[in-house]
């Protein structure tokens, strides 16, 4: 299948839900310019960020899409945004054990976080993602991170579940629901089926730490403090959640 045609394979993945989907603000932090100035190929990326289930559905395990995590469309500073990354690729990967690409990365992230399957390196998706991440790197430096990049760096600490149930139930139920089970495509899904595998990155406390006290919640970011952040996370860590496929291993 030709460029011209995946794109336009892509364009009709959700048949007429693309038409209707709004455009948003790229967010402070990238050198300006709106969704309207974006490649129509970035454009399309950015729907299958946001909506991951929807547009990439064949490759998806669960309910989450990629702006659960790396929020604000990816442009999120200490949410593990996507601006300036493309530069910092080809990289070693220490999970992984070898150096990996950017759609290796992408890869890793639909068999962890979206507990599905990788898809080609060829598929509309795959080819919409990367001009979107692309698109979010233009005026960034080769090899040179974005000031934001990854996670908010805490103290390391010890989390208590027990503790951790009451600030959820205090400052996250309202939202991810006293299931974890959230309400998907608007908030996600925190365990359960919906939610990430055990080989997801937010499956690890520490970082699952890090992004809650930078990030959450949404509605007064910063307000936990970092034995909460620890607590809230180690109660999400004890649920139960999908296995992460060993055949992935590789990414």
């Amino acid at each position: 299948m030709h460029a011209l045609s995946r794109t336009a394979a892509l364009v009709c993945l959700a048949a007429a839900g693309c038409g209707g989907h709004a455009a948003k603000s790229a967010g402070a932090g990238t050198s300006g310019g709106t969704a309207e100035k974006m490649p129509a190929l970035a454009r399309q990326g950015r729907f299958v960020f946001d909506e991951t289930p929807k547009y990439a559905a064949s490759y998806t395990g669960n309910t989450l899409s990629c702006g659960d995590c790396h929020i604000g469309s990816g442009t999120a500073a200490y949410a593990a945004p996507m601006i300036d990354m493309a530069g910092l690729f080809p990289m070693y990967n220490k999970r992984a054990g070898h150096v990996i690409s950017l759609k290796n990365r992408i890869q890793e992230c639909f068999t962890r976080s979206e507990a599905g399957t990788p898809p080609p390196l060829d598929s509309p998706q795959m080819l919409a993602l990367v001009a979107y991440i692309d698109w979010l790197s233009r005026d960034g430096a080769k090899g040179q991170a974005y000031a934001g990049r990854g996670l908010e760096e805490i103290p390391l600490l010890k989390g208590d579940s027990v503790a951790g149930k009451k600030v959820y139930a205090g400052q996250c139920a309202s939202c991810h629901g006293t299931d974890g089970a959230g309400v998907p495509p608007i908030l996600p899904a925190l365990w359960g089926d919906g939610s990430y595998n055990n080989g997801a990155g937010m499956n690890d406390p520490d970082k699952m730490a890090a992004f809650v006290r930078e990030n959450m919640p949404q509605n007064h970011p910063g307000m936990l403090t970092v034995q909460q952040a620890y607590d809230v996370a180690a109660y999400v860590h004890s649920k139960p959640r999908q296995k992460f496929n060993e055949i992935y291993k590789h990414y």
